[in-house]
């Protein structure tokens, strides 16, 4: 039997991708997972799944920042990004911050079955026509990336929000959190990417092209 986790905040994709995948393998479980949180919460509890098809735009996830910290926590589970996009630069950084495939959404049924096939083997899938056009992700880019890894994803959204210029008690408004506890959040962000300055943080985040963390 085969189990996988679908993480992906569109239930009509979802429920789509089920059907797909149930066509083609006979004994599969699926489990779902709608927001960071929640894929977090499955990955601790099941520690037996042979795949993670993961959204890189779902609620939480901000970009890369699921991917890498997915990839931290987890270092045997394979990933394959399913995603809207298909820019080289994104399927590079994928690939090189841990996934073991990049699987765009406007694939038909058969080939993202086709593509799981390779990556339940092992093997590395991205689509054809930018396999000859991924650049590497430099060393600095995979070293910000463990330091990434290390933020909690509140952590995680304080960032996003200094990155958006915001005051304390304007990322405590938009939290729901004190001021107390913002600053205790960019202390640990400062120690955890090595940073003494908002300044450095955010040009820090900037270089892993960090989106908003949807709440």
């Amino acid at each position: 039997m085969a189990k996988f986790l679908i993480a992906d905040d569109h239930p009509l994709f979802r429920e789509a991708l089920q059907g797909a995948l149930a066509n083609h393998y006979a004994d599969l479980e699926l489990r779902e997972a709608g927001d960071l949180d929640a894929t977090l919460a499955a990955l601790n509890e099941d520690d037996d799944l042979d795949l993670l098809l993961l959204d890189l735009h779902m609620p939480g996830s901000g970009d890369f920042y699921g991917l890498i910290r997915i990839r931290e926590d987890y270092p045997l589970l394979p990933i394959a990004v399913i995603s809207g996009s298909e820019d080289a630069a994104v399927v590079a950084k994928c690939i090189g911050f841990g996934a073991l495939g990049f699987i765009p959404k406007s694939l038909p049924s058969a080939q993202i079955a086709e593509a799981i096939d390779v990556i339940l083997q092992g093997d590395t899938w991205v689509p054809e026509a930018l396999r000859d056009r991924l650049d590497e992700v430099s060393a600095e880019d995979q070293e910000l990336a463990r330091k990434i890894a290390d933020l909690t994803p509140q952590q995680y959204r304080v960032l996003y929000l200094l990155h958006e210029g915001l005051l304390n008690k304007q990322i405590a408004y938009q939290l729901n959190i004190t001021e107390a506890t913002v600053k205790a959040h960019i202390t640990a962000i400062f120690r955890k990417l090595g940073v003494y300055s908002r300044t450095q943080a955010v040009l820090l985040a900037e270089r892993l092209q960090l989106e908003a963390p949807v709440s």
